[in-house]
């Protein structure tokens, strides 16, 4: 099924650019709380830009073979300073900020705990959690919005918590993450804009870490815990991604994860498989909320497919328009709007000699929203991904997990949770918002909604 032609597609909110490029103090301000505001008109269409402030320099790398050579680059373009000092007080040293041969080695040693992220291993556990949501859900007064930005986290870290610790979470655990997360990324990003215009950060450097303590004080005693007895040569029985982790050795020298090393990457995996999931789900919700025809159509996919069984990974195949939306969500709000990397060397790209030390930026809220790579960019079309003209885009312009060496390992455990929620979800509710109701999307480490998500449920049946 296509759209109906008589149906304009929906252009969901997103930062209207101005036609012309600020001045470097309104840049600051307004950067302050979103990096996406800040982008202009030609942000959008430029092959490569050049932002100067007082204390980094950056590139935008826009044009598609640009973009496909720094991220097929791998360790040639490594994750930027910034990125890894920002991050540092949440993941540590983990495998997403690690750099180099470094990288190389804690990626071997982390492969084989993603054999627990496999589709029918990990089916049972994302059913419960949805269901368990739903629950939550029925329990609420739904004659009112109800905010479900926290309840994605939730979902999504329930989800992740199973399959990293085989243990559920509950809501005053997942409420302190999703508290303590916002906080996090609103220092951290302060701490960004400072240091781009030459500012001293040392004060949101502290206040980060905090926050930063309370997620990993989350699970820190059951990484602790299950460390010390498998040391202990009592590892239990436990068939999950923290005992794979633990359980590790390097292939160059044989030696385990140190538990430092063990909290730094379960927080890292935690914070890679939970955060971006929440958001995709969260911005899925909304646009199928404001677009009644398209909802129809994946409820009526869903019913045909599944009916009330539990879902299958089998059944998840056979639902194109769910995939479709999940896919154009993520072009629409990619969950990374931005991947900043380093310029190693000296080097020319297009008509600019990059300088070492430099931010070298590829941006997925750009090369996705383009118009020289998308027709109607800024609107809602989960068809597109359908049409056989939007092939070579598919495989060049979109690129919310990155690409290459680094790409998310994540990916088909990311496509499988949100397309089970979405269609467990459209089982039981019919999906709407209030009139006027316009949520405002912001990016920092994330793309999130800047006064939450609010939802209007109606029961069926």
């Amino acid at each position: 099924m296509t759209q109906p032609s008589d149906t304009p597609l929906f252009t969901p909110p997103f930062p209207q650019p101005t036609r012309n490029k600020r001045t470097m103090l309104r840049r600051f301000f307004i950067g302050w709380h979103s990096w996406i505001h800040v982008l202009f008109d030609k942000s959008y269409t430029m092959k490569m830009g050049e932002v100067r402030g007082r204390g980094q320099l950056m590139y935008i790398a826009n044009e598609l073979p640009l973009v496909d050579r720094i991220l097929k680059g791998g360790t040639e373009f490594p994750k930027h300073h910034e990125l890894v000092k920002g991050l540092w007080p949440l993941i540590g040293d983990g495998v997403f900020s690690a750099n180099g041969a470094d990288w190389e080695n804690q990626r071997a040693m982390i492969n084989p705990a993603f054999a627990h992220t496999a589709m029918n291993k990990t089916m049972p556990l994302m059913v419960e959690a949805v269901a368990a949501f739903l629950a939550r859900i029925d329990g609420m007064d739904r004659s009112k919005p109800i905010n479900i930005d926290a309840m994605m986290t939730h979902v999504a870290a329930d989800i992740i918590f199973r399959t990293l610790f085989s243990q559920t979470l509950d809501t005053d655990r997942s409420f302190i993450i999703h508290q303590a997360f916002g906080r996090f990324q609103r220092y951290s990003h302060s701490s960004s804009m400072l240091g781009l215009y030459g500012f001293p950060t040392g004060w949101f450097d502290r206040r980060a870490r905090k926050p930063a303590e309370a997620i990993r004080g989350v699970f820190a005693p059951i990484v602790e815990e299950r460390y010390k007895a498998f040391h202990a040569g009592e590892p239990g029985d436990h068939k999950d991604i923290l005992q794979s982790i633990i359980a590790a050795r390097s292939p160059k020298t044989g030696e385990y994860f140190t538990l430092k090393a063990v909290m730094d990457q379960v927080a890292t995996i935690f914070l890679a498989g939970h955060e971006t999931s929440a958001s995709t789900m969260t911005w899925a919700l909304y646009l199928l909320s404001e677009c009644a025809h398209i909802q129809e159509r994946a409820r009526a996919e869903v019913m045909a497919v599944a009916g009330d069984a539990q879902l299958t990974p089998a059944m998840l195949k056979d639902m194109g328009v769910v995939r479709n939306v999940f896919k154009e969500t993520l072009r629409l709000y990619p969950p990374l709007a931005f991947f900043p990397r380093e310029v190693p060397c000296p080097m020319r790209m297009r008509d600019k000699d990059l300088v070492p030390g430099a931010m070298l930026v590829v941006a997925p809220w750009l090369t996705q929203r383009n118009k020289d790579n998308w027709a109607c960019p800024h609107s809602f079309d989960p068809d597109r991904f359908d049409d056989p003209a939007n092939a070579d885009m598919i495989k060049q312009a979109w690129l919310p997990f990155s690409r290459g060496p680094r790409v998310c390992v994540g990916a088909g455990f990311a496509q499988q949770e949100v397309m089970t929620v979405i269609a467990d979800i459209l089982r039981h509710y019919r999906l709407s918002v209030r009139p006027g109701y316009k949520p405002e999307p912001i990016s920092r480490l994330t793309v999130r909604p800047r006064k939450g998500m609010w939802l209007m449920f109606e029961k069926i049946g």
